[in-house]
């Protein structure tokens, strides 16, 4: 074939599909997906097909229509094993050759395993959360090891159908290892709020059997915690086994430049497996979120239309989490070891906002409940502008 190659067909493959059609791309577009399933939404699996109880078909991305219309080729079930970037090739696990002009690698990420555990629940595919949402109804006891956002949003889908939750965490609090305790420990009160039992600054030494049909969870001081359901969120880890021998810089993601241009020609990286150098916060960095997929895609599409123009990417990270009826939002890159200032406080909307503070500049910020402030911090970080005129645009004091 001629044209663009995209390997994998999640958010950030998708929508490089689509930004090369409204770029009006002529050629040939394919996306090999190593799945049974049309694209779907992966944020939506926690956040509607758990949370929400929604149908399957809810969180689906395009029909196959769709993608007839745009003139979008998805190859289902074909998984890429291998890659020459001399040949332009890539091998399919079938044994079959696909050439291409442009390859997009959009591969994605693979949950953390968890050592030792066994009959666990893991939440990256639509049928990881179908299973799941049938495994946590009713009043059963969930035990969810991680307390970051996929964690926290299981618990809070669990805790909505009725079911007894325990979150373990090695951390001394609830996404501690990036927000720092100032705000774990808020986050901490509100799973607390919901009934939500937290087992904090301990790891999981092993899952087994209980003996009784259920299962127990060994922690490493030797506690036992017997459940009928464990689901782990302890972290994801790039898919990029299938590039080995290649020649790309393959050490946590895909290494890429400023325009997401790998280290061969004609080789691009979007999304969870793509890492490059922010120049916005003179920083390299590998995004699982969302939005970094969508933008990072647009960005892709543009410069392999306009190789001659290439665009840098550079964009204030942000993610978002509903979490019983609350939504958090992160924007740049704060860190636990940052100055830390609440500006905003309110018990009665349960709103909080917090600025993280490094060497005098905004380096990211935490709201809960507070989207309007948070819209407000992104497009400041993104024009980087001074702390004082940034805290007088949310109306506080420097």
């Amino acid at each position: 074939m001629t044209g663009v190659l995209i390997v994998g067909g999640s958010i950030a493959g998708v929508r490089t599909a689509e930004g090369l059609r409204r770029l009006s791309y002529e050629g040939g577009i394919t996306i090999l997906e190593a799945g049974p399933d049309l694209p779907y939404d992966r944020p939506a699996l926690s956040k509607q097909l758990l949370a929400a109880g929604e149908s399957a078909e809810s969180v689906m991305l395009r029909s196959q229509a769709d993608l007839d219309k745009a003139g979008i080729e998805l190859r289902r079930g074909c998984r890429a094993v291998g890659l020459d970037v001399e040949a332009r090739t890539v091998r399919l696990a079938d044994g079959a050759l696909i050439d291409y002009s442009d390859l997009v690698i959009a591969t994605g990420s693979a949950p953390r395993k968890l050592p030792a555990a066994h009959g666990v629940h893991y939440l990256r595919t639509l049928r990881d959360a179908l299973d799941l949402r049938d495994a946590i109804e009713g009043p059963v006891r969930v035990v969810v090891v991680g307390a970051g956002f996929i964690g926290s949003e299981v618990a809070a889908a669990a805790t909505a159908r009725s079911a007894s939750v325990t979150v373990v965490e090695p951390y001394a609090f609830p996404l501690g290892r990036v927000l720092g305790d100032l705000v774990g420990k808020r986050l901490a009160r509100l799973h607390e709020s919901k009934g939500v039992q937290l087992i904090l600054g301990r790891s999981v030494r092993e899952v087994g059997a209980d003996g009784a049909g259920g299962r127990r969870v060994v922690l490493d001081d030797g506690t036992t915690l017997d459940c009928d359901v464990v689901v782990v969120g302890i972290g994801a880890t790039p898919r990029t086994g299938w590039l080995a021998g290649s020649g790309l810089d393959v050490a946590d993601g895909v290494g890429c430049d400023e325009f997401c241009h790998a280290s061969a020609p004609h080789v691009f990286a979007a999304g969870d497996v793509a890492r490059w150098p922010n120049a916005l916060f003179a920083e390299v960095m590998r995004i699982e979120h969302w939005t970094n997929a969508v933008e990072q895609a647009g960005v892709v599409a543009w410069n392999i239309v306009h190789p001659d123009k290439p665009r840098a990417y550079a964009p204030v990270p942000y993610v978002w989490s509903d979490q019983y009826g609350s939504r958090l939002q992160i924007v740049g890159r704060p860190r636990a070891d940052d100055e830390v200032r609440i500006v905003l406080d309110d018990p009665a909307d349960g709103s909080l906002v917090a600025l993280y503070v490094r060497d005098r500049r905004l380096a990211g910020a935490f709201a809960l409940n507070a989207p309007s402030q948070t819209l407000q911090l992104r497009r400041a970080l993104a024009a980087r502008a001074p702390l004082d005129e940034i805290m007088a645009t949310i109306g506080v004091e420097y």
